[in-house]
């Protein structure tokens, strides 16, 4: 079995829901298809928080507006976690010595 520093979350999930790995020695085209699905899903949560700060600067949104904007942070919060975490595991841990 590969240790789990060796594996990459990707960030997606499979049809399951389930999460998907990748060896984090693979620079192939699913390696860089994660790259850049991970800069599209940071750089939309940038815009969304954007939008989150207008919405919630409006007095009189709506509680359906509101509702929706939860559940689109919340979307973008996970995905934002699930990078963390892909990136984190990747890191090496420095020896001890």
């Amino acid at each position: 079995m590969t240790p789990h520093n060796e594996l990459r979350l990707l960030p997606w999930s499979g049809h399951d829901g389930k999460p998907c790995f990748l060896s984090a020695n693979d620079d192939g085209y699913l390696s860089r298809l994660a790259d850049n699905t991970e800069a599209i899903q940071l750089g939309l949560g940038a815009e969304l928080l954007d939008h989150a700060l207008e919405v919630l600067a409006d007095k009189e949104a709506d509680p359906d507006e509101l509702r929706l904007l939860a559940t689109d942070l919340t979307g973008a919060l996970r995905d934002a976690v699930r990078v963390a975490s892909s990136r984190g595991h990747r890191l090496s841990t420095p020896s001890s010595g």
